[in-house]
C-alpha cells in the first residue's frame, strides 16, 4: 500500500453538497491522499452521498469508518450521521457520542481539532457553506497547528455564514472559489 502523511478535511452544512459532489466527481482516480468530510445532517439518517456518487465514479472508494478503524490512503470517508469523529494519535478514527457541538454531531470543529492535533502541518482543512459558526474554531486549531486552512468563498457560498465567520476570526485562511479548491486538490495529489 502507498503511504502518504497528508490528509484532507472537508466540512459543510447548509449549502455544501454541491461543492462536495462536485469535488468528488473531479477528483483524480489516484487521489491516494485520505480525504474525511463532515456534513452536517439529519440525526440518525443514513448517507446517500456514496450511492449518489458511486452512480458516475464507481471507482472511489466511499465509506463511513468505523471505531478504532486506522485511516486508509485512497479513501473517502464520510462521518456516520449523530456521532463526532476524531481521529486518534494512532491514526485511527474514534467516534464519539457527546454533547452536539454548535448544535451538530457530527461537528466539524471536532473533526478539525482532533485531525489538527494529530496530522499538524500535513493536514488541509476546506470549509464550505453553511448556516452556523462550527468550523470556525477548527480552522483556528488547523492554521495553529501549521496545517492549510481553506474557507470557501463567502460569495459563493449558498450559505455564507459558516465561511464568513471563519474569515472573520482567522485573517490567514485561504479563501477559495469552488474550482480554485478543486485546483489545490488535484496539485496536493503526488500521483
Amino acid at each position: 500500500m502507498i503511504e502518504t502523511k497528508k490528509i484532507v478535511a472537508i466540512g459543510g452544512s447548509a449549502g455544501s453538497l454541491p461543492v462536495v459532489l462536485q469535488i468528488l466527481q473531479t477528483i483524480s482516480p489516484n487521489f491516494i491522499i485520505p480525504i474525511v468530510i463532515v456534513l452536517h445532517r439529519l440525526k440518525n439518517t443514513p448517507s446517500e452521498l456514496d450511492k449518489i456518487v458511486s452512480i458516475t465514479r464507481s471507482d472511489l472508494k466511499l465509506k463511513e469508518p468505523d471505531d478504532k478503524e486506522p485511516v486508509y490512503p485512497g479513501y473517502i470517508y464520510i462521518a456516520p450521521a449523530n456521532y463526532h469523529l476524531l481521529v486518534e494519535a494512532d491514526k485511527c478514527f474514534s467516534l464519539d457520542y457527546s454533547e452536539p457541538v454548535q448544535y451538530s454531531r457530527p461537528s466539524i470543529d471536532v473533526t478539525f481539532e482532533s485531525m489538527a492535533a494529530v496530522y499538524g502541518a500535513d493536514l488541509s482543512a476546506i470549509l464550505l457553506s453553511g448556516a452556523n459558526n462550527d468550523g470556525m474554531e477548527g480552522i483556528t486549531r488547523v492554521i495553529e497547528k501549521g496545517g492549510k486552512a481553506i474557507v470557501q468563498s463567502p460569495v459563493t457560498s449558498e450559505y455564507p455564514v459558516m465561511p464568513a465567520a471563519a474569515i472573520r476570526k482567522n485573517p490567514a485562511a485561504f479563501v477559495c472559489t469552488p474550482v480554485e479548491i478543486i485546483g489545490y486538490l488535484e496539485q496536493l495529489n503526488p500521483f
